[in-house]
């Protein structure tokens, strides 16, 4: 409740109107802290997303195998060849077809420069679509043991 003073001291009547200065100022605010917290809030928003079921892409009938062997030989297909006729065999394989995908094999002891350098030599005559094939882990596990 509020007062109106000045005037006779008879004249004190009350006032009804309220005082909205603090309640702007409190409302403001709120306001700011509101539009920091917003933005910060929704990046934790836990989302359960669907699981994509794709069909998965079509191999080629007869696809470019370039495996690299455990002692650093080349083969193209069935085709063994040596670094300075890859890219030839490649050629022939692929019959030059340049977008044509090829796929790159090698064993798990090839040192990772190796495989880098024949991807290079690849990339250099412009087959840029190189796939790197690995065992799928599924068929992993289903694999006999070796026998030693």
């Amino acid at each position: 409740m509020g007062a109106k003073l000045g005037g006779n001291a008879d004249d004190l009547a009350e006032n009804a109107d309220i005082n909205i200065t603090p309640f702007i100022d409190v409302m403001l605010v709120l306001l700011i802290i509101f539009m920091v917290a917003a933005p910060l809030s929704t990046v934790d928003i836990p989302v359960e997303l669907p699981v994509a079921v794709a069909d998965p892409p079509v191999r080629p009938s007869e696809p470019v195998f370039i495996t690299i062997t455990e002692d650093l030989s080349l083969s193209v297909g069935e085709v063994t060849t040596t670094k300075e006729t890859l890219i030839m065999e490649v050629g022939i394989a692929s019959k030059l077809d340049r977008d044509q995908r090829l796929y790159l094999r090698a064993d798990t002891s090839v040192p990772y420069g190796e495989l880098i350098g024949v991807m290079n030599q690849l990339r250099g005559e412009g087959y840029l679509k190189v796939g790197l094939v690995g065992l799928d882990a599924d068929a992993v596990a289903d694999a006999p043991e070796p026998k030693e």
